[in-house]
């Protein structure tokens, strides 16, 4: 199966609503990103525009948000019309972004584990690579491509499952299911490792990759004690990439 977000935009949209998304996804992701005052952002694969509009909000001085799901795109242009942040949202693919180098950072929360094959991966990181400024950066969310799914725990307890289908190798498809209160949800990503991401980061141009390992942020030790969060941070299912132009 191929992820369509037309259809379940809605429930994606709540899935985000989970208690790791934020204490350790956010929690990461927006410390690796730092301070985006003044700066040109990109948002690609931006949802319903859930970092899009933190980014606005944190003081970027201009944000544009990129979506291949015209579902998805909808729900983040009514959030700007309630909001009125000034974020412009598109629909696009990162494959086929201009070459215009012109924003300060990329920024994209699980795209590339979308890419099926090498060449697939290769045409998103070269996408990103035309769209960023020389000396900008694109920092990154993924789907963990160190860890081996197959033998990975339950992560029933944080309100998802994975699973894989057919034997361990590159472009293996592994299955998100996350428990919502109307229904499972499934999403499809792909298994790349990361030698064929550091490979297709510098053919398309970046300079340098750095990987970063989930955190939990201190909000979430209040919610949840350590042995709550301890299946998760000793088995991240997610990890976070940082290119340098």
């Amino acid at each position: 199966m191929t992820t369509n977000y037309d259809p379940i935009a809605e429930q994606y949209q709540r899935a985000k609503q989970q208690p790791w998304r934020a204490y350790i996804e956010g929690f990461t992701l927006l410390k690796l990103i730092g301070d985006p005052r003044g700066l040109n952002v990109l948002d690609v694969a931006c949802g319903e525009g859930f970092y899009t509009r933190m980014m606005r909000e944190r003081g970027a001085a201009h944000v544009t948000g990129l979506d291949v799901s015209h579902r998805m795109v909808e729900l983040a242009r009514a959030q700007e019309a309630q909001h009125r942040l000034g974020i412009e949202y598109v629909v696009g693919d990162a494959r086929a972004l201009p070459d215009t180098r012109q924003f300060d950072l990329v920024m994209a929360a699980y795209l590339l584990n979308y890419a099926r094959d090498r060449q697939a991966l290769e045409a998103m990181y070269e996408g990103l690579a035309r769209a960023v400024r020389p000396g900008g950066r694109f920092v990154t969310v993924n789907c963990c491509p160190v860890l081996a799914f197959p033998d990975a725990p339950s992560y029933r307890q944080y309100g998802f499952e994975t699973n894989v289908r057919g034997r361990w190798q590159e472009g293996v498809p592994i299955t998100w299911t996350f428990y919502l209160s109307d229904g499972p949800l499934e999403i499809e990503n792909y298994h790349l490792g990361p030698t064929t991401h550091e490979a297709a980061c510098r053919r398309a141009g970046f300079r340098e990759i750095r990987w970063y390992p989930a955190e939990l942020s201190p909000e979430g030790l209040t919610a949840h004690d350590q042995s709550f969060w301890s299946t998760f941070l000793a088995y991240p299912p997610i990890a976070f990439i940082e290119c340098a132009r």
